[in-house]
């Protein structure tokens, strides 16, 4: 399988991505000054920009990547609830799965960025589960796009009140009952709900909480490897996908096991890198990339997004060129 062929087998992905979905805000400007009020300084602000968040992320680098892509979520009906939807379909997402709610609020992260750097993040955010009559009008739009034939689902958990243990339990069902893969990012929360997953993709930080454990990275990888065997033992999880920040992925099957080194990169802003590495490692493993292709294809992905201020998506043309150079050409 060569490179164009795994971009054009993306192509042919259908995914649904269900969680938290957010709109982030920046405010953009320069400082030259502080406050005479306050030891804070002022930003003179030149720019304004909203963008999609949270789970919406996680479409948009589907979107970048190729996929067709159904956003599901449930979100104030409100001005930023409708801009975020509004954003949803100029990306080409479908939005039936998208609900606009009077019993909640959509969750806004503002940013506010002097000089290149991040001042301050304000957030703005409804954390209660969503309502019943909400959660069963979503599972029932679910159910028909799955009807209508999805390849994947992204479990994606912010602890924002989507997935809620209910939820997660009954959308699991009704995932394999159609045999659709199924990813998540999860959050401590809910993190041992999501049993008998395909692949299970938290960081080294959540990996720790979720499982209550303390050790040492990578100096202590015996330890960490049996915190993985921990792990599928309570979840049964089929694969296990941990990011390492600056030393790279990690990737488990219960009989394979591959650890990739991180790309050496001029690192701007991690922000969204996750998002980006849990939809670029579905498209793997749906498009019948091995572990250990998914893990170093998701990887350079994680890392290109971190050269890059803000939470972004993607560059398809940077990712392609980068692909071939990796595997000059082809991916054996």
């Amino acid at each position: 399988m060569d490179v164009a062929n795994l971009l054009n087998r993306f192509k042919s992905k259908k995914i649904l991505v269900l969680g938290d979905v957010m709109l982030d805000s920046y405010l953009v400007g320069n400082v030259n000054r502080i406050s005479p009020e306050a030891p804070v300084p002022v930003v003179q602000l030149q720019k304004k920009a909203r963008r999609l968040g949270g789970a919406a992320n996680v479409a948009k680098n589907l979107v970048a990547l190729g996929a067709q892509v159904s956003l599901s979520s449930v979100i104030g009906n409100d001005n930023e609830g409708k801009k975020i939807k509004e954003l949803a379909l100029k990306y080409g997402m479908n939005t039936d799965c998208l609900l606009l709610s009077e019993n909640t609020e959509t969750t806004v992260k503002t940013r506010v960025i002097g000089n290149n750097q991040q001042l301050i993040r304000i957030d703005y955010e409804d954390q209660n589960e969503i309502v019943k009559n909400d959660q069963e009008a979503l599972l029932k739009e679910i159910a028909k796009a799955f009807e209508n034939g999805i390849d994947a689902l992204i479990l994606e958990d912010y602890n924002k009140g989507v997935l809620s243990k209910e939820m997660i339990a009954k959308v699991i069902s009704m995932a394999k009952q159609k045999e659709i893969f199924v990813s998540v990012d999860p959050k401590m929360n809910n993190f041992f709900e999501y049993k008998g997953v395909d692949l299970f993709k938290p960081n080294l930080k959540e990996l720790k909480e979720g499982l209550n454990c303390s050790f040492l990275f990578p100096s202590q990888k015996e330890q960490f490897e049996a915190a993985i065997d921990q792990l599928h033992q309570k979840l049964q999880n089929k694969i296990s996908f941990v990011t390492l920040s600056e030393h790279g992925v990690f990737i488990n099957d219960k009989t394979n096991k591959f650890y990739i080194e991180a790309h050496l990169r001029n690192i701007a802003d991690v922000s969204g890198a996750g998002d980006t590495v849990i939809a670029t490692a579905t498209l793997c493993m749906i498009s019948d990339c091995t572990i250990e292709q998914t893990a170093q294809i998701s990887n350079l992905a994680g890392g290109m997004v971190c050269e890059k201020p803000g939470v972004v998506s993607i560059d398809l043309h940077q990712f392609e060129k980068e692909l071939r150079e990796l595997y000059k050409g082809k991916i054996v």
